[in-house]
């Protein structure tokens, strides 16, 4: 996973589905590079089955390529969401298709076997498309962002005021009055604060 270049960040992901909406196709090559750690993620589930590792990392570069053609930011999701269905779908296919010339196919044959060494059988891969492991990903990714911006982009008071508004790093949320009686302050200006350092953190969490 070391080996492979680092996500894009929001704001570089806009600029380049912008880009390539306009015909750039260096920025459609680097949203399919800066994703191929999704791919590689991907993967990593279906690695104990009967295919090599090289197998699945191409075919589902195939359907991360596919995704990038395809993908419609208006429709409100994230590509790297939208890219996860589409490389999982395209390693399914491989799947079931090496079983398609089988006279009967049994959902429950077994098809390779999982890290600790159990069988896999094709129901458990089918079911494997609605875990949320990919969610999961994304998430804590999000997570690093807004903390890097949480870091670089706000000031101390305006840190603490978050901090306690929201109930980051292991504090409790608490309202904008309760703020503003331990911190000595007025609501109104809580609220100032808190609106400010919103702002800050949106354009963060863009560049």
């Amino acid at each position: 996973m070391n080996t492979f270049p680092k996500p894009l960040t929001p704001g570089q992901e806009r600029e380049c589905l912008e880009r390539m909406r306009n015909g750039d196709q260096e920025a459609r090559e680097i949203l399919i590079e800066r994703n191929l750690r999704l791919v590689a993620h991907v993967a990593k589930k279906y690695q104990n089955t009967d295919y090599e590792t090289e197998d699945l990392l191409s075919v589902g570069t195939i359907g991360l390529i596919k995704a990038v053609g395809t993908f419609r930011p208006e429709r409100g999701s994230r590509l790297g969401t939208y890219a996860a269905k589409c490389i999982e779908n395209e390693i399914l296919m491989l799947l079931r298709a090496g079983r398609k010339f089988t006279r009967e196919i049994s959902l429950y044959e077994p098809i390779g076997t999982d890290k600790d060494g159990e069988a896999v059988s094709l129901v458990d891969v089918i079911e494997m498309e609605n875990r949320e492991t990919i969610e999961d990903m994304i998430l804590d990714q999000d997570i690093r962002e807004l903390h890097r911006a949480f870091g670089s982009c706000l000031k101390e008071q305006e840190q603490t005021v978050i901090r306690m508004r929201y109930g980051l790093l292991g504090t409790k949320p608490r309202t904008q009055r309760e703020i503003a009686e331990e911190l000595g302050i007025s609501r109104s200006y809580v609220s100032r604060i808190e609106k400010k350092a919103l702002g800050k953190l949106r354009q963060g969490l863009e560049r």
